[in-house]
């Protein structure tokens, strides 16, 4: 069963920091991309970043490029995203997903979600 369970949400000020965690299993780590999307309340979902764990190619949205890194520990199954200069319209829950390639549109497999409120 593929699971995918992300992890570090919290509370933090403009222009701080945080890493979010997207722990991987039930499925070929190594042949998989997981991307980082997220959803802020009445607003559509927005795909925020993405990985391929085979050769660590990497999209980033325009809205977080230079402050999000987004990475990968195969020998863990796990994927970062480090979030820095948090502003509050990154307030969010954010969830990773995964899936063949990176397909910002949506992918097959989902978590649940790890909410990010950025206060001012």
């Amino acid at each position: 069963e593929v699971q995918l369970v992300e992890s570090g949400g919290g509370l933090v000020q403009a222009g701080g920091s945080l890493r979010l965690s997207c722990a991987a299993s039930g499925f070929t780590f190594d042949d998989y991309a997981i991307g980082w999307f997220r959803q802020a309340p009445g607003k559509e979902s927005e795909g925020v970043s993405c990985i391929s764990s085979s050769d660590g190619s990497t999209y980033y949205a325009d809205s977080v490029k230079g402050r999000f890194t987004i990475s990968s520990d195969n020998a863990k199954n796990t994927v970062y995203l480090q979030m820095n200069s948090l502003k509050p319209e990154d307030t969010a829950v954010y969830y990773c997903a995964a899936d063949a390639y990176c397909q910002m549109g949506g992918m097959d497999y989902w978590g649940k979600g790890t909410l990010v409120t950025v206060s001012s």
